[in-house]
Order: structure tokens, then C-alpha cells, then sequence
């Protein structure tokens, strides 16, 4: 930023180069006089009234970007020779004002965010508003001081914070406007940022994604939007955020309605915070210790200077100083568990082999869950079965998604047992299956009985039977009923016809 005695012609040529790499060295510097300086090359910006100095009138000053060594730099130090294009630099001490005395903590943080989210930038508007609020914290006249005297030199004069403003009011009333948005944006988000990982509050299990959510927050404790976050998942891929089983394009979601696209299961990736400041994104475990680190750029206390390596050429600032922020969260994937089944014999307690068991939920119908969060079906799609075997009458179903609630229900009741046995009310038992536990679940049959002895020329009378179940059902009790009824009169009219004999 200074005066140019160069014709306009050549400004605006240069005014329309772009720079090629940002969040790159910042100028703390002011075009000085630069007829002899062709190696000085504008970026993007406008160009307005020059300020006397010198006690001289000047062709125009420049609040905008230049290109330094193929970076984005801007002008802070106002006045003072700008930076040959080629000029090299070395690092340098924190930023301070032109007269060497400490920018407040405050104006210092304003710096370091604007530079961060800015410096890139390849609007012409929002470079001049950017180069106007850097010379406004840096080179503003001190109270006190007669920093606007015209009489003083490049190296002494302050900047007229007011008639620049006015000059982009005049020549670019959008950059005129931009100070205000810049001023605003920097006040509500400035550092130091805070991020941080927040995992599912339900238990996490392999195959099963869960929603994490990344925030960052501003020196406020609000949440800054629109910070490029990377993402970095260990034993987990990042997954759709709608469908928990699909594996092909996934997506994260912000808050603020919008999307990025995950191509497949990755397990990196970068993506926006929203108007929130947060990001929500889906992970799936594919390990037991599912982990999701940020690393993101954000801007530091205070911005520090590169020194130029010849005298009298202004000092360069990067982007804000800008140092990588960290955040991770990690938790334990559910330990899965198993359940053990075992057949007994009402009357003796015994095992019972060879007893067909179906595995299911809560409902008795559906499957039980594995821990890949696949439901247990058998190759005929239906919940899958399991035999008992031998004396023990037990049988071991493991790797089961826990928590749930698991049932077990008798499929056919094994022979000597068929009696008691109602397919339409079978034997069930049910429990809840906690993490690395096991389950133990019995089912009780009772035993076929032995039917009763018959006086001879009468026909056997078929006697009801019970079993020891979970549950009956109300016509099963009423069936009961009745055979006792019939049953006990038959008996009565044997007994009458012997009594005559």
C-alpha cells in the first residue's frame, strides 16, 4: 500500500493477476515509490486517492494483494517500499505496529483469523477490504501523536483510516462494504478456535455404523462455519449417513442441511463445518477400538512477520500464524456375546439330546443380531436352529450383538416329549444378553406318560398330558378341561355295569 507514480495502464494489467498460492506469506507492506521498481507485481485489489506525505501529492494508492515468490501477500506497514516480487525473507518476531509498539490482543486475533480465512482470496473486493483493515490495526495515528502531518516521510506517516474508506465508499462501494462484513466476521469467529469429537452415546458394534460429530468453536464458544476439517478414522471407515449397510457412495451430513460426498468406505477424508460449526458423519467399526481424528487450520494468538533480507522493504506475515488444531475421539467396540441353550427333562432334571431350538429377537419371529449386525438366518432365510446334543442337552450360539434380548423357541419336540408338545404355543425362554456375558437359557419338557392299566374286554381310555412350559395357551387349558370330563365319566359307567354282575 502507498503511491504509484506508474502509469494507469500498467495498474491495471497488474491488478488483474491472480495469485497461484495462498494462506502464504502476508506483506506488512505499503507500495512505496515504485517508477524504479518493476520487479513489484499487484495481485488483486482497487486502487484509490493517494495520501499526502512528503508534503507531495501522489497518483493513487493500492489496498490489495501483490505477488511475492508466487504468494499472496498484502500490504500492512503503510508506506513503506513495497516487496520486490523476488524478494527473500527470513522468519522474524510477532507482529507489532508500524512504531514498534504491541497490537492489542484483540486487533492481533482479528489478524491471524482474517489472514486464515482470507488471504486466499480472488475477489478484488474482499482483497481491498482486507488491506484496509490490515493498515487500520497497524499503522493507525497514535493518540496523541500528529501521525497524518503531510510533512512527515513514508517511514513516520500514519494511516488516514477515514479517507480510504471514503476512496473505496467512492471507487468500489461492494469493498466498502466488505470492511464492515470482514470487521463483523472477525469480531464473532476470531481464535483461539477449540475442536472436538464427539462419539455415539450408544454402544458401537462391528458393521453397524453410528453418528460422530466434529465442532468447532470460536474464542465465543460458538461454533465457526465453513472450516475445512480432515477426518482420519482407525479401525472404522467412514459410511453413509442415512443407511447403515451400504458400503457405495456414503455421505456426511452438516447441520446446516448440506452434504459432501464420500466415495465408498474411507477412511479419510475432508469435509465443511456447517452453520453450526459442526459435522456429522457417519462411521462403521471394523475394529474393537474405532477411532476418528481432526486436524484442521486455525488461527493463531497473535500473527508473526518474515523479515525481509535487504533493508528498507517491508516485513511479511503469513496467513495469521496459523497452527494446526487437533481432535480425537475413540471408544471401545461392544464385546460380543453368546448364549447357552440347554434341553432338560421336567421330571429329572436330565439333558435332553436331539431337541431342535430356534434362535430369535424379542418378538419370537425375527432373527437374532450377530455382532456384524447381520441378522442370524438360516440357509432357508428363516431365524436359524440349533440342535442340542448328547447327555448335557445343551447347545452354545456365540458371537451374538449384545445388548439385545434373545428368545429360544422349540421347533419339534424330541421323541418320548411329543405329548406336551403344541406347535402352535411351543416352549420358549427368554433373557437379555449383556456385553462378554453369557446367557444361560433352559427349556424344560415334560416327559411322555405310561398309560394306565384297563380291566379286560374294556378298550384303553387315552389320558391327557402336560407339559412344563415358558407359557400355554387359553384353548390349550380349555382342551384339558374337557378330556378330564369325558374321561371320569367313563370310568363311572364301567363301574355300574360291574356292580350288576
Amino acid at each position: 500500500m502507498g503511491w504509484s507514480s506508474r502509469p494507469r495502464a500498467r495498474l491495471r494489467a497488474a491488478a488483474g493477476l491472480v495469485a497461484t498460492a495462498v494462506l502464504g506469506a502476508l506483506s506488512l507492506t505499503a507500495l512505496g515509490p515504485t517508477a524504479a521498481d518493476a520487479a513489484t507485481q499487484q495481485g488483486i485489489g482497487v486502487e484509490v486517492p493517494a495520501q499526502r506525505f512528503d508534503n507531495k501529492d501522489h497518483s493513487g494508492n493500492w489496498l490489495g494483494s501483490y505477488l511475492v515468490a508466487g504468494k499472496q501477500v498484502f500490504c500492512v506497514s503503510f508506506q513503506l517500499k513495497a516487496p520486490d516480487s523476488n524478494e527473500t525473507y527470513k522468519p522474524g518476531d510477532k507482529l507489532l505496529t508500524k512504531w514498534g509498539d504491541e497490537i492489542p490482543a484483540d486487533k492481533a486475533a482479528n489478524i491471524s483469523y482474517l489472514l486464515l480465512r482470507y488471504g486466499d482470496t480472488k475477489d478484488a473486493n474482499i482483497a481491498a477490504a482486507l488491506a484496509h483493515l490490515l493498515h487500520s490495526w497497524t499503522s493507525a495515528p497514535r493518540p496523541g501523536h500528529d501521525d497524518l502531518n503531510e510533512a512527515l516521510p513514508a517511514d513516520k506517516i500514519g494511516y488516514d483510516i477515514d479517507m480510504h474508506l471514503q476512496g473505496l465508499k467512492d471507487k468500489a462501494p461492494t469493498a466498502y462494504d466488505d470492511v464492515a462484513k470482514l470487521t463483523t466476521d472477525a469480531e464473532a469467529n476470531r481464535g483461539p478456535w477449540t475442536a472436538s469429537v464427539t462419539p455415539p452415546k450408544e454402544d458401537q458394534h462391528l458393521g453397524t455404523a453410528a453418528t460422530w460429530t466434529v465442532t468447532v468453536k470460536n474464542a465465543k464458544g460458538t461454533g465457526v462455519p465453513d472450516v475445512a476439517v480432515k477426518l482420519d478414522a482407525t479401525d472404522a471407515t467412514l459410511t453413509t449417513g442415512t443407511d447403515s449397510d451400504s458400503q457405495d457412495d456414503a455421505q456426511a451430513t452438516d447441520t446446516a442441511g448440506g452434504s459432501a460426498t464420500v466415495q465408498g468406505a474411507q477412511t479419510e477424508t475432508t469435509l465443511k463445518t456447517g452453520a453450526d460449526g459442526t459435522i456429522s458423519v457417519k462411521l462403521m467399526p471394523t475394529g474393537d477400538q474405532p477411532k476418528l481424528a481432526t486436524s484442521l487450520s486455525a488461527p493463531a494468538d497473535r500473527p508473526y512477520v518474515q523479515k525481509p533480507v535487504n533493508t528498507g522493504i517491508q516485513n511479511v506475515v503469513s496467513t495469521g500464524g496459523e497452527k494446526t488444531l487437533t481432535a480425537e475421539g475413540v471408544v471401545a467396540v461392544a464385546k460380543p456375546g453368546k448364549v447357552q441353550v440347554t434341553k432338560t427333562d421336567a421330571k429329572t432334571g436330565k439333558g435332553i439330546g436331539g431337541a431342535t431350538l430356534r434362535i430369535t429377537g424379542k418378538d419370537k419371529k425375527t432373527a437374532a443380531t450377530g455382532q456384524d449386525g447381520k441378522p442370524l438366518n438360516g440357509p432357508d432365510g428363516r431365524p436359524v436352529v440349533v440342535t442340542t446334543a448328547g447327555d448335557t442337552g445343551a447347545v452354545t450360539v456365540d458371537n451374538l450383538l449384545a445388548p439385545q434380548d434373545i428368545c429360544v423357541v422349540e421347533v419339534n419336540a424330541p421323541p418320548g416329549y411329543e405329548n406336551a408338545f403344541d406347535p402352535k404355543n411351543p416352549p420358549s425362554v427368554c433373557g437379555s444378553l449383556k456385553p462378554a456375558d453369557t446367557l444361560a437359557l433352559t427349556v424344560a419338557n415334560t416327559p411322555n406318560e405310561v398309560p394306565h392299566a384297563i380291566p379286560a374286554g374294556d378298550q384303553p381310555v387315552a389320558m391327557a398330558k402336560g407339559a412344563v412350559e415358558t407359557s400355554f395357551s387359553a384353548p390349550g387349558l380349555i382342551g384339558l378341561a374337557v378330556l378330564a370330563l369325558v374321561g371320569s365319566g367313563l370310568v363311572g359307567f364301567a363301574a355300574r355295569r360291574a356292580s350288576r354282575r
